[in-house]
């Protein structure tokens, strides 16, 4: 069940308008967000350090390179050190060779070895739309898939059960249980880079939308997978690609970008949500979505009622690495309320990601910035998305 769209767009149009009302309040000088939780700094028990690393570890999924793993690789040494997740990829962006995914039998056995290597519940993830953007694909021996473009197309429950079944076989064939999609991008801006020229979106109309993303979710559950909706609040009329430049579609988003994501949270379809690093002045005259406050947590779990994880996209693209550094992006991130940290170590290519990482987010709590009560909600969420055992 959802809500008419005239009445649906109405309360999201208050909505985003409430919420940039609210950033516009504090005046030009407030354009760092202030922190919503405080703590005096301490000193604890080192046992009580490393307890909080590992949480914070937890709240990692990292890119790695190589189609095999040793006990010695610092991917290995990381999974054991409590890392929440790994993310695979089929391709090197830096040195344009195979990075993780040969052939089937070969990315199952690097699935389990990481696995194994795990105290927890990995989060093994990946890529899979369909279409240009899978990352099992025939080159790897997996069968082709369409694009959510084709599919939408057609729009038929019958052939989109279909074709997202083939996608679930791909990813339990080799143990992936989280898969970053589907895309509800609105198709508003045909010629995007990031979306439109790609086949990425289904439709640029949200019923279309909904119900393909529908039967894409419910066989992702059927087979016991997690999907994530993105890039919200909406990518679709984008003209560039926030993985190699800053994005702003401030002049070009529209309201109706936000109805996919409200239909099926309120659902019960979502799993998660990937915040994009799209800058959008409409909902945050200051920073990209996904380190706004603005934008996650006032209109994404404000008002359209998200309390689940929320996912960032690649927190070394370009989007973020071109304006911030590292380590105040991943304050922002936190602050704004975002769970799991994706570093997919493509566009650069840091073995020591999750130590500084988790250096940087210990000092935050250490410093006062943050509580490690702030952090265990983020943890809470995030096991949400862990496989059941």
């Amino acid at each position: 069940m959802h809500l008419p769209r005239r009445l649906l767009l109405a309360g999201i149009g208050s909505a985003a308008v409430a919420t940039v009302a609210g950033c516009e309040s504090r005046g030009a000088t407030s354009a760092t967000p202030r922190p919503t939780t405080t703590a005096r700094p301490s000193r604890a028990p080192r046992g009580h350090d490393a307890a909080l690393r590992r949480k914070i570890a937890s709240l990692l999924v990292v890119g790695f390179r190589g189609d095999r793993v040793s006990d010695g690789d610092w991917i290995v040494k990381a999974v054991r050190g409590g890392l929440g997740g790994v993310i695979l990829f089929d391709q090197d962006l830096e040195t344009k060779s195979v990075r993780n995914i040969r052939s089937p039998g070969q990315v199952t056995r690097l699935v389990k070895s990481l696995k194994d290597a795990s105290p927890g519940r990995l989060i093994v993830s990946i890529d899979q739309e369909g279409g240009r953007t899978s990352r099992l694909n025939p080159s790897n021996g997996f069968p082709a898939t369409k694009s959510e473009a084709e599919i939408g197309a057609e729009n038929s429950p019958a052939t989109t059960r279909k074709w997202a079944r083939g996608l679930v076989a791909s990813l339990t064939r080799i143990g992936a249980n989280v898969n970053y999609a589907p895309v509800v991008d609105l198709n508003i801006n045909p010629d995007s880079r990031a979306i439109g020229k790609l086949g990425r979106s289904f439709s640029a109309d949200p019923d279309v939308v909904v119900s393909n993303a529908t039967e894409e979710i419910q066989a992702h559950r059927a087979a016991g997978v997690k999907t994530s909706l993105k890039h919200f609040p909406g990518l679709g009329s984008a003209a560039g690609n926030t993985d190699f430049e800053v994005v702003d579609v401030s002049d070009t988003w529209q309201q109706i970008e936000l109805e996919p994501y409200q239909r099926l949270i309120q659902a019960g379809l979502a799993d998660s949500v990937l915040a994009a690093h799209v800058l959008n002045k409409q909902l945050d005259p200051a920073y990209p979505a996904s380190l706004s406050t603005a934008t996650v947590t006032g209109l994404l779990r404000g008002r359209l009622g998200w309390h689940g994880p929320v996912v960032s996209d690649d927190m070394q693209a370009a989007a973020i690495t071109e304006r911030y550094g590292a380590a105040e992006a991943a304050a922002l991130a936190l602050q704004a309320g975002l769970d799991l940290l994706v570093f997919a170590n493509q566009q650069v290519y840091n073995p020591r990601v999750v130590e500084e990482t988790v250096d940087t987010i210990v000092n935050l709590v250490r410093t006062g910035r943050f509580t490690e009560d702030r952090i265990d909600q983020s943890v809470a969420r995030v096991d949400s998305l862990r496989p059941k055992r």
